[in-house]
């Protein structure tokens, strides 16, 4: 099955609300505020900058972004009017964050008008990445900022041991809602040739044991989609759900995946 976030534009309403109720999930893990914190230092921002969040879902990046001393203005861009409608909703009372509908691979944004670009955990989704890259380069002023954070998600297991039957879970996951989990091992490259230069590449390992909401949702996912492709009767489904959370009561739960942030500056 292909990877959803393809057609998140096209999907049911509920489908696209459990989207957006794992993105907020994921954004409010303090693991993850950190990995996002940190590549925003190295951003490095200018005083009064315009940011533009390509592919921002609910806005949970967004607001962060706006919230941040010396941001003037922050602009996300999404194709899913599910998303944006809860990233509104969210957003309400921030008067410098607003949102538009658009696609990353052809923004709705004129030339040269920001001052930095973030693009988190949207390349690995893109059918053509280099198009967005291309396009964060574009609306960039000289010398402006790209931030780019993706999961490595060759990486991602919830395994324990030899044959878990839970990795099952993460492996269909990756296949259904991962178009390329290959793609921070091609990062550098790929800015490089956006014209982008200055590469800082940090890596992060992301761990859940008896805090696990996020890769528990995972599991969930990955089951629902093992039984949506006949690999999987409804009896396995509940057990492996229930498994995960057993493990997560008795502290012995481990689920894993790699992150990777790279920061560059447009060629002037």
């Amino acid at each position: 099955m292909p990877d959803v976030y393809n057609v998140v534009a096209e999907l049911p309403q509920a489908v696209a609300d459990q989207l957006a109720d794992a993105m907020e999930l994921r954004a409010a893990d303090p693991q993850q505020q950190a990995m996002l914190a940190t590549y925003l230092v190295d951003l490095d921002l200018p005083e009064g900058a315009r940011v533009l969040e390509i592919g921002c879902g609910t806005g949970a990046i967004s607001r962060v972004l706006a919230t941040r001393q010396g941001i003037r203005e922050v602009v996300g861009v999404d194709p899913s009017p599910v998303f944006l409608a809860r990233a509104e909703r969210l957003a309400a009372g921030m008067p410098e964050l607003s949102f538009q509908q658009g696609d990353g691979q052809s923004l709705p944004i004129r030339d040269a008008s920001f001052d930095a670009v973030i693009v988190h955990t949207v390349l690995c989704h893109v059918l053509e990445p280099e198009q967005v890259l291309a396009q964060a380069s574009r609306v960039l002023r000289p010398a402006g900022r790209i931030g780019v954070f993706e999961g490595d998600y060759n990486t991602m297991s919830v395994a324990t041991s030899d044959l878990d039957p839970l990795q099952a879970c993460a492996t269909a996951f990756v296949s259904n809602y991962v178009h390329d989990r290959w793609i921070v091992r091609r990062l550098p490259a790929m800015v490089s040739a956006a014209g982008f230069a200055g590469p800082r590449l940090r890596s992060y390992g992301y761990a859940q044991i008896t805090d696990a909401a996020y890769l528990l949702s995972v599991v969930d996912r990955g089951a629902d989609a093992l039984a949506a492709g006949g690999h999987a009767g409804p009896e396995l489904v509940r057990g492996l759900k229930a498994e995960a959370r057993r493990r997560v009561q008795a502290s012995v739960f481990f689920g894993y995946i790699a992150y990777a942030s790279l920061t560059v500056s447009k060629k002037a």
